[in-house]
């Protein structure tokens, strides 16, 4: 699927929303319609077992923070979590809004439950750049992937690349910097260009964790067509993510500025050229500054410019008219014509 988007040179946004629906099924729903509506390609959620995925003591750990929803780590963690008989409601609803159904997938349990529900998209998390036991039952399904690269080394992402290679070529690659947020002089775009032609195989993009929208057209210019931001309802919403996503109106503008910068590149048709409005209504026509005799050759200081409501030879034009010989007198603030010339 990411292939005709490296040919068409469209690019594909998704709305991260991670878990910043709190765990509640009506505001997963919600950023469902209203960034489907806003322009994005798809959106994508988080899965995990956190007690697969978590040692005990990782999971019973206390989390003293003013984003915590519970006074553990694991607990805080289960908050945040979508109840697995929601999903097929999520998907269906994606399905509706004429949206692709994508999940990051954080353990092997989380995979199987993802892949028996049919998902569009699997994401692999930088936190799983490398681990290519876990990538290779991701690739094992044959669904597109789009993986992210933060924090990765160029052996661990040629590696994971090769792995998935070898299942199918469905794949894209995202630059990104494992900030929260990401400040701009940490983006670090231009190694979207070192990946292109790295992995000239796949497609590539960019993830980026920056509070504003330029990072996405800078981002298309470079060789980006494969786009992941994360997005909220409220920036002032408790959570570690909400600070850095952008609200709908901030992601509908994202959405629109890459989508606009392909269409930015073509230069305009020369016969379009002088044409504008703006020079058919203010535009100067050639005039002579002074009385010019028959026989003249035309210079310099001979020629003025003046505004008429009918247009004459347009100033932009003087160099086709200095030098010529006049056959005729010309009056000063006159209109100078072609035909008055042998």
């Amino acid at each position: 699927m990411f292939s005709k988007y490296t040919k068409n040179e469209d690019p594909y946004v998704i709305a991260e929303i991670g878990q910043n629906h709190q765990g509640d099924l009506d505001k997963a729903r919600e950023f469902i319609r209203i960034f489907a509506f806003e322009g994005a390609d798809a959106v994508k959620f988080q899965t995990r077992n956190n007690k697969f995925l978590f040692s005990d003591d990782a999971y019973n750990k206390n989390y003293d923070s003013e984003n915590a929803f519970a006074a553990t780590y694991g607990a805080h963690r289960e908050k945040l979590e979508l109840d697995l008989d929601w999903l097929p409601t999520l998907k269906q609803d994606c399905i509706d809004h004429g949206v692709d159904f994508m999940s990051t997938p954080f353990d092997e349990p989380s995979l199987a439950v993802l892949d028996n529900l049919d998902v569009d998209v699997i994401k692999i998390a930088s936190f799983d750049l490398g681990n290519l036991p876990f990538i290779n039952k991701i690739a094992q399904t044959g669904r597109p992937i789009v993986m992210s690269i933060g924090g990765g080394k160029i052996d661990q992402i040629r590696s994971s690349i090769e792995l998935i290679l070898q299942h199918h070529d469905d794949i894209a690659l995202l630059h990104c910097v494992s900030e929260y947020p990401c400040e701009y002089n940490r983006l670090g775009l231009s190694n979207i260009e070192f990946l292109l032609d790295e992995f000239p195989s796949v497609t590539v993009g960019s993830s980026d964790h920056f509070n504003g929208t330029l990072s996405g057209p800078v981002a298309y210019m470079l060789g980006a067509r494969v786009f992941e931001k994360h997005v909220t309802l409220n920036r002032a919403w408790p959570g570690t993510d909400h600070s850095f996503a952008l609200e709908p109106d901030g992601f509908r503008k994202f959405c629109r500025d890459i989508k606009r910068v392909r269409h930015m590149m073509p230069p305009k048709p020369d016969d379009d050229l002088g044409n504008e409005f703006v020079f058919q209504k203010l535009g100067k026509s050639i005039v002579a500054a002074v009385d010019i005799d028959a026989g003249e050759t035309i210079t310099l200081d001979m020629l003025s410019g003046k505004i008429f409501n009918n247009h004459f030879i347009p100033v932009r034009d003087s160099n086709k008219v200095i030098g010529k010989i006049t056959n005729c007198k010309i009056e000063a603030g006159q209109p100078i014509e072609f035909k008055n010339f042998s």
